[in-house]
């Protein structure tokens, strides 16, 4: 009898933290090494968040909370859904988790039975279909395209739904391309997954706050209030307030769905850190100022990347509407030779022969479902992203 789980044997280990490894021996070599490959803001928190979690630690909120999140935090969550994206939600329609990736996980666990299938346009977070492989469904990839903007088409979505249909999870912005639906390609969506009524949503909003120019952010429950009934509409504080160690996600959805998850968090992790759920309050509540102005750096940088990598040979980058993240594809770099003599054959040797020779890291796009590309994250200084730009054109140049 094997000791280990046979779930295991159907997840793969992250690729991001396999690139973040790779670049931490470099570094310990002495090399200097631009990490472009975690998403994550190199902003800290706000004074107004840290500061409401210094105050609760006076007040002595440090005990154990309800599972499903302090009631406090819950109320500002509906009083955000409702003063962001027009949706109702009850209090008691709300839960708090250990981080997006934990109400995610929740909601799978709670409603996957062997054999449904969820459907996962791709390029598509490294987790999602991690996640559905360990709760026993299986991810079902709908392929986006580049001359789309990398965002799911009404009859590629179609095609994928089946009886066995659990769920579509829709990120947007998305991690890894930036993609963000506009209003009109929602509805497009929800006309079809209206045709479905077997069919829930789980949307992950989780960068929300992070679209430039003058797109406007919608999510679908909003767009289609016919989807509100079969929608978990998840979200966070982690990207848009700075504030990813803290470790607060939170979602709303139908009572029956939010019982289930949080009958499965009760034993599991029950209640998330009291103290970082006061601070998500304040968050929520507190001054926004801080978001837009952060904002306008993120714009500020993802026009810079898209500007230089347009200018590198044999990669072209796309201009996405959110998040902090460009996924240029290097297609035209496929088949050349490093000076070495080394075939990039693949977008996973051109990232590794980038990291080696030029000491630049970044993410292949094969590891997020559709390559040939490679993510950047541009959360970091305009200085570190033009050096890392220069490095990688000079890369580029060089094959032949």
């Amino acid at each position: 009898m094997a000791f280990l789980a046979d779930a295991l044997s159907r997840v793969k280990p992250s690729a991001t933290i396999a690139v973040s490894q790779k670049k931490r021996e470099l570094q310990a070599q002495g090399l200097t090494v631009i990490g472009l490959e975690m998403g994550e803001p190199d902003f800290d928190t706000p004074e107004n968040v840290k500061q409401a979690a210094i105050d609760a630690i006076r007040r002595g909120e440090t005990k154990y909370t309800p599972v499903a999140g302090i009631k406090p935090l819950r109320e500002a969550i509906a009083a955000k859904f409702k003063r962001e994206n027009n949706l109702d939600y009850d209090w008691t329609q709300t839960i708090v988790g250990t981080g997006g990736k934990h109400i995610l996980f929740n909601a799978l666990m709670a409603t996957i039975n062997p054999g449904d299938e969820v459907i996962i346009p791709s390029p598509y977070w490294v987790s999602y279909p991690e996640m559905v492989a360990l709760c026993g469904g299986t991810p079902i990839f709908a392929q986006t395209k580049i001359e789309h903007g990398f965002k799911l088409q009404p009859d590629v979505l179609e095609a994928a739904i089946t009886p066995k249909t659990k769920w579509l999870i829709l990120n947007s912005p998305s991690n890894p391309s930036g993609a963000a639906y506009t209003g009109d390609e929602l509805k497009a969506i929800a006309d079809v997954l209206l045709k479905h009524p077997h069919v829930w949503v789980l949307t992950d909003d989780m960068y929300e706050h992070l679209t430039y120019g003058d797109f406007k952010f919608r999510t679908i429950a909003e767009v289609e209030p016919n989807l509100y009934d079969r929608t978990l509409t998840m979200n966070g504080v982690s990207k848009a307030y700075a504030m990813t160690g803290w470790r607060i996600g939170y979602a709303a959805g139908p009572i029956e769905l939010i019982k289930a998850m949080d009958k499965i968090q009760s034993q599991q992790t029950s209640g998330t850190c009291s103290i970082a759920q006061w601070a998500a309050v304040e968050a929520l509540n507190g001054p926004q100022d801080f978001v837009a102005k952060n904002k306008a750096i993120f714009q500020s940088r993802r026009d810079l990347v898209v500007s230089m990598l347009n200018q590198a040979a044999g990669i072209k980058c796309p201009t996405p509407e959110g998040a902090f993240y460009v996924y240029p594809s290097c297609e035209g770099l496929i088949g050349k030779k490093t000076p070495s003599g080394k075939v990039i054959e693949t977008d996973e040797d051109f990232v590794t022969e980038l990291l080696m020779t030029e000491h630049v890291a970044v993410v292949h796009g094969s590891a997020f479902g559709l390559g040939p590309n490679f993510r950047i994250s541009y959360a970091t200084s305009e200085d570190l992203l033009e050096e890392a730009c220069r490095r990688i054109q000079r890369f580029a140049a060089s094959l032949r």
